[in-house]
């Protein structure tokens, strides 16, 4: 009996120690599924950001061609990594458009903050009833910004091509 109770002891504490060395952090398939998407945080898709929206696929409560700032190209990486046939992309939920930036009109915003508020990922620098503007680098070009302004100083301006981020155009593809 009292082997017995060492064995179950031992083996106890062999499971507790793995449990604890080889946890998986989170869902690997919504990381992965996470990692293909663009990541503006726009919430075109019905979800309030990438992870959500990524989480929702992984679930199978939401299709995979949601996403117009990630394009055909999104949708067909999502569908060559879950192994589904890839489909065009849902225009219920927007058109594709070219990347681009968000640019405040220095001469003509009040300070007023709210693109400051609206921007999911904090690319808008500034300070009440100051002069705002847009770390570009940190743009997602989302548009969350643009309808909360006041005085529509807000503009996007699609990201000129350059030797760092052109791309030959796909081939167009054709579903039937």
């Amino acid at each position: 009996m009292l082997i017995i109770c060492l064995l179950f002891a031992v083996f106890g504490l062999i499971l507790g120690y793995s449990a604890l060395r080889f946890k998986v952090e989170g869902n690997p398939v919504v990381d992965n599924i996470n990692a293909i998407l663009p990541q503006t945080q726009c919430g075109q898709c019905g979800f309030p950001g990438c992870k959500p929206y990524a989480t929702a696929i992984a679930k199978g409560e939401a299709d995979i061609n949601q996403c117009p700032p990630g394009g055909q190209d999104g949708v067909d990486a999502l569908a060559d990594l879950l192994g589904v046939e890839s489909k065009p992309l849902n225009e219920e939920f927007g058109q594709p458009k070219p990347k681009s930036v968000a640019v405040i009109i220095e001469k003509d915003c009040i300070g007023c903050v709210k693109c400051i508020q609206a921007c999911p990922v904090d690319a808008i620098l500034g300070a009440a009833k100051h002069v705002h503007t847009v770390i570009a680098s940190e743009c997602t070009g989302c548009e969350l910004c643009v309808e909360p302004c006041p005085v529509d100083c807000i503009v996007m301006q699609p990201i000129a091509a350059t030797l760092d981020n052109w791309r030959a155009p796909e081939p167009e593809r054709r579903y039937g």
